[in-house]
């Protein structure tokens, strides 16, 4: 692979060192592109634009997986041991598959549901996804359109813009101030600056030697750019490496949630089975029929259904999100998404209007001046980097007041970029006889960096005094809610300029914004209060305007820190007062990821919102990165989830889907759980003192194949609303806890019905009718106890799915009610039939049903009191 990885680095290097004529011919296009035909022919030769880790599996590939998960795993051994044990040991008059045929039923009802359900999730996922494509620019029959990344080719020509992903590797033929981050290929922060212009003054070592060349996996930061594609796919650099890498994507907080349910199961599993063989083996005598009745236990303790209902939640938790104009890009997150307690999130679009309105510009002596607005205005139009809000604004208040006329005395010869450490960005323009440099940026910087400043047509100094005035005039807008920038200029003598011209400029004026808070933020930050989330504000704004549209919106501004605050602080000081702060103002790309790790190492579920540029490093290590579809391609590309509409409330919504996700995996967990150990707990006790075994292994495979029968229908259970308005995270100790208070309970009533068979009905059933019908002590009560076992555990559904009291407070959803329904009629109808004396079981007489409803009655009856005190002294029962 490594060797791959070179060959085309030197592929690479030798077409970035071709002239341009002798590349287009080599991969037969023009500048005009490829025709559309050509396109579509070389899509069908060189396939999609996709690297491995996006790659799907086949369908055989996607059945196989469907079986493999470690509750599968385990019945598959089982069944194998219940092979030797039936079949080959056995002599051949006692062989019975029976046993081997219900448990590969069983795997093959859950692994084909999943399979089927996973179907179903990606046809889902796919057609969700094709409203939120990543596109790029591309020029086919001398027309520029947007195409989705996959259908790039080799020979297309690509404009690229700020914001942009680079699709795949390609050459550079024209650009200007093109800046790209490259980190994710070479692990370097700093932007990377291409040119068409090859420097041949040093020795070409690597491909990343050539600044013509730009690869996968990059993004643009600002400028614009052109170039032709050479390789896409698995055949660019990044494609080679993810290839030899990519061992599956990163697991998440919910991935490590099953794993440990899973250890937890298989845990109770090993001491509950070997303890059940060692009584059975000691009391009856009869090591193989322990052995097997031990089997039969191991497979009743198996919630083998759990794969099935966990991808039925996702799945459709999804396609409800989609409804809410919230579409999930990672399934898992959606776990992630209802546990999320703190939301960081920016001010722009998210709070407010989205809608900058430039509400005046001043000199240095606070009066309104046109000669800044057309300094302001020159600088906005002329930068190539992505332009923002506020440029916008300039552009439209410049051509209102006809500034813009004044394009025509100028032209532009060289521009700085906007970064976000310098947070200036600089334009040099010429009128014919003199060239200036324009540069605006954050108040702050460009007051740093003046030594001078521009007042009633004359430079003077700038002084203390005067920065003070402008600083304080400055602070009345921010009270006021409104965004400034500075204005400077410089007078330069040559064609271009560098970071280090920024210096000894000339203070000019200052514009100043409004961009109002949202009718409905108020509201959905409220809401997302009630629903246990904090919210706190990262943006690159100052402090004062961000307090202004926060006290409108209702988040508390108490506490506050700045980037240079978080500069001077250590990781593990930001993290000791990160729960205090709310809002994070003027802060760079890295501060923002710093604060999102801080509130993660304090165990929060964090969420970050964002949709910009300097927003893509906390959205891909945020438990949960949501972004908007209006967002920067690469803030799309590194979020989970992506909303239609910027707003908290969609976001709101979003939230509560997700914790109906949650509530209904645990639902099926903690009541599998805890049915299945109170049935053993049952079995231990009457192993220990019956002179038989309680159950025939046979009866207790039957009993679990309808238990989890009547389960496939959780995933559309309807779900407590106040369960809703508090995040909820996977919590192995909760679930020993619940099955501990529920399952011994039910061995109470096992117990009881233990007792009745044994000493009051198949006695007296037997005396009468085993003559006359041959009904056996040991079938009569292997029955009773079926019946019983079924009844309860069923039952019990009803009661544990919710806090209150059910049909009275909490009805389930009528899917719950027909599952549960039919599993109780069939378990109920079975021993009548042909199958049921196939299996051991008799027809019990009425008097057998009076007690049943009676123990159903008490017995759901307490548990419904228990719950209430499990409630009060654990706070939640799910």
């Amino acid at each position: 692979m490594k060797e791959k990885t070179m060959d085309l680095q030197q592929a690479l290097i030798q077409e970035g060192l071709m002239s341009k004529a002798e590349l287009l011919e080599k991969l037969g296009t023009s500048e005009n592109g490829l025709s559309m035909n050509e396109s579509d022919d070389r899509l069908s030769q060189f396939g999609t634009n996709e690297v491995a880790v996006h790659r799907k599996g086949s369908a055989y590939i996607r059945f196989f997986r469907a079986f493999i998960n470690p509750f599968s795993l385990v019945l598959i051994l089982l069944a194998f041991i219940s092979y030797i044990s039936d079949y080959v040991i056995q002599p051949p008059q006692d062989r019975d598959l029976t046993t081997v045929i219900i448990i590969l039923f069983m795997v093959s009802l859950s692994g084909i549901l999943r399979f089927i359900q996973e179907g179903r999730s990606n046809k889902a996922s796919e057609k969700l996804m094709e409203m939120v494509t990543t596109t790029a620019t591309v020029r086919r029959d001398g027309k520029e359109m947007e195409v989705p990344l996959e259908n790039i080719v080799p020979g297309d020509i690509i404009l690229l813009h700020a914001g942009d992903m680079i699709p795949a590797d390609m050459r550079i033929f024209s650009s200007k101030d093109l800046f790209i981050n490259e980190s994710a290929m070479t692990g370097e922060n700093r932007p990377i600056e291409k040119k068409a212009v090859i420097s041949r003054d040093k020795e070409v070592k690597s491909a990343f030697d050539l600044e013509d060349l730009a690869f996968m996996g990059t993004n643009v930061i600002s400028g614009r750019g052109e170039g032709v594609v050479l390789q896409t796919g698995l055949r660019t650099l990044f494609g080679s490496l993810s290839s030899q890498i990519s061992t599956g994507r990163k697991w998440t907080n919910f991935d490590y949630g099953v794993n440990e349910v899973s250890k937890l199961l298989i845990k109770i599993m090993a001491i509950t089975v070997p303890v059940v063989f060692v009584i059975n083996g000691l009391t009856k005598g009869n090591w193989l029929e322990a052995f097997l009745f031990a089997l039969s236990v191991a497979v009743g303790l198996t919630p083998e259904m759990l794969p099935m209902v966990v991808t039925t939640n996702l799945a459709r938790g999804a396609v409800r999100m989609s409804k809410y104009k919230t579409i999930v890009k990672n399934l898992n997150s959606i776990q992630n998404f209802g546990a999320m307690d703190v939301l960081c999130t920016d001010k722009t679009g998210t709070l407010t209007e989205n809608k900058v309105v430039m509400e005046g510009y001043c000199d240095t002596d606070g009066a309104q001046s046109p000669f800044v607005l057309r300094a302001c205005y020159l600088n906005s139009y002329y930068q190539t980097g992505l332009k923002n809000l506020m440029d916008r604004a300039v552009i439209e208040r410049a051509e209102k007041e006809g500034i813009n006329h004044c394009l025509e005395h100028y032209q532009k010869d060289d521009e700085l970029p906007f970064d976000f450490q310098r947070r200036r960005m600089s334009v040099l323009i010429s009128d014919g006889q003199q060239r200036r440099m324009i540069t605006k940026g954050a108040i702050e910087e460009i007051l740093r960096h003046s030594s001078s400043v521009y007042s009633h047509g004359q430079v003077i100094a700038l002084s203390d005094e005067i920065q003070q005035h402008i600083i304080s005039a400055v602070n009345q807008l921010n009270h006021r809610g409104m965004r400034v920038i500075g204005i400077a200029a410089k007078p330069v003598d040559c064609a271009t300029i560098a970071l280090d011209d920024e210096q000894d400029m000339i203070f000019i004026g200052y514009a100043y914004f409004m961009d109002p808070p949202k009718k409905t933020a108020k509201e959905a930050v409220c809401r997302l209060q009630q629903q246990g989330i904090a919210v706190k504000v990262l943006t690159g704004d100052n402090e004062e305007v961000t307090r202004y549209i926060c006290s409108q919106v209702g988040i508390q501004d108490d506490h506050c820190l700045t980037g240079d605050d978080l500069f001077a602080m250590t990781d593990d000081e930001l993290e000791k007062v990160v729960d205090q702060v709310t809002i994070f103002s003027k802060l760079n790309p890295e501060q923002k990821n710093r604060v999102v790790q801080a509130l993660k190492c304090r165990h929060h579920v964090t969420g970050f919102m964002g949709d910009g540029i300097n927003d893509a490093l906390a959205l891909k290590n945020a438990d949960v990165g949501i972004s908007v579809d209006s967002a920067v391609d690469i803030a799309k590309e590194s979020a989970d989830i992506i909303l239609l509409e910027r707003s908290l409330l969609v976001l709101s919504r979003g939230v509560e889907e997700g914790r109906k996700t949650f509530a209904n995996i645990i639902k099926y967990i903690k009541m599998t759980v805890s049915s299945n150990f109170g049935n053993i707990f049952s079995m231990l006790i009457a192993s220990a003192c019956l002179p038989f075994l309680p159950m025939q292994p046979i009866q207790v495979l039957v009993l679990n194949l309808i238990y989890d029968i009547s389960c496939i229908s959780i995933p559309w259970d309807s779900v407590d609303k106040d369960y809703l308005n508090h995040p909820h995270n996977w919590n192995a100790k909760s679930i020993t806890k619940f099955m501990l208070w529920f399952g011994p309970t039910s061995s109470i009533f096992d117990c009881a019905t233990f007792a009745f068979l044994f000493w009051i009905l198949c006695p007296m059933v037997v005396g009468v009718y085993a003559h006359s019908n041959g009904i056996a002590f040991s079938q009569l009560f292997d029955t009773g106890w079926f019946l019983e076992s079924l009844w309860t555990q069923t039952f019990v559904i009803y009661t544990l799915r919710t806090k209150k009291i059910p049909f009275l407070q909490s009805s389930p959803s009528k899917s719950v009610m027909c599952f549960t329904v039919l599993s109780i009629a069939a378990g109920t109808v079975i021993p009548m039939t042909f199958i049921g004396r196939s299996l051991g079981f008799v027809t019990m007489p009425v008097l057998f049903y009076g007690w049943l409803a009676l123990v159903v009655i008490v017995y759901v009856t307490l548990v419904t009191l228990l719950k209430h005190f499990y409630v009060k002294q654990y706070g939640s029962l799910l």
